[in-house]
């Protein structure tokens, strides 16, 4: 039973995970400029892996897209391809979780159970990694330009939808650990069965009611009374004598 209580907070933590990083990918809020030495400020611009917005202080918005997918920088195309599979990997670790839990009645037998749950967990870490690399990346070249003295264009911070990018990410790597580990005490309790019930039927196999060195063989031939057939045979001839 504490193995079934394992593998569904496990899966609750992996599909939380999971939830939060599919909402970073279309999050608004990937970088937000920055007010730093700024006393009057009219605008706020703000972009993701999609489109570039400006927000001014009335509160309307102007997004623009971005024109070409070849012609962005390197480091969002990296980041839209890493949390794009960290969504498809996560979507099917919890199908796999599903399948691979002990309280559900699909999947098979047990030792096909522990398989799907292995991989949903490993699944769910992938997609936890993936995710965690594009966040730190995108993160990694904020900070880079906003502490680069040499960089004279504007300068952001980190949004909103990092954040929750790292959280979901952590919840992933955790519960796709937490579900590797209840299939791997289920594996070895099951070895541990199979051993002793096959050392059981050995040792049984062994046992003889026949007290050692007088074994009963196993088909018994009826042994012939040569000396008495023989004093018969010659009693016979001796009457015709």
């Amino acid at each position: 039973m504490s193995n079934m209580f394992q593998e569904i907070i496990a899966f609750i933590i992996s599909t939380t995970g999971w939830v939060l990083v599919s909402s970073t990918l279309p999050t608004d809020y990937w970088q937000v400029s920055s007010n730093d030495g700024d006393v009057i400020t009219t605008a706020t611009y703000w972009a993701n892996l999609w489109k570039v917005c400006v927000t001014d202080s009335t509160g309307v918005s102007s997004c623009k897209d971005f024109p070409s997918m070849l012609a962005l920088n390197g480091i969002i195309q990296a980041c839209r391809g890493l949390m794009i599979t960290a969504v498809f990997l996560g979507f099917f670790g919890s199908i796999f979780a599903l399948v691979g839990l002990k309280c559900t009645k699909i999947g098979g037998t047990d030792k096909n159970k522990a398989r799907i749950t292995c991989f949903a967990g490993v699944d769910f870490i992938l997609s936890g990694l993936c995710s965690l690399s594009a966040c730190s990346i995108y993160a990694h070249r904020i900070t880079s330009e906003f502490f680069d003295p040499t960089f004279i264009d504007k300068k952001y911070e980190l949004g909103a939808a990092l954040f929750i990018g790292w959280a979901g990410s952590i919840l992933c790597i955790l519960g796709g650990s937490m579900l590797c580990f209840s299939i791997g005490d289920s594996v070895t309790k099951s070895h541990s069965q199979e051993n002793y019930i096959y050392k059981g039927a050995a040792t049984h196999s062994h046992i003889s009611p026949y007290p050692r060195g007088h074994a009963k063989s196993v088909n018994p031939r009826p042994t012939a009374d040569c000396s008495n057939s023989s004093r018969t045979q010659h009693f016979d001839k001796n009457i015709y004598v």
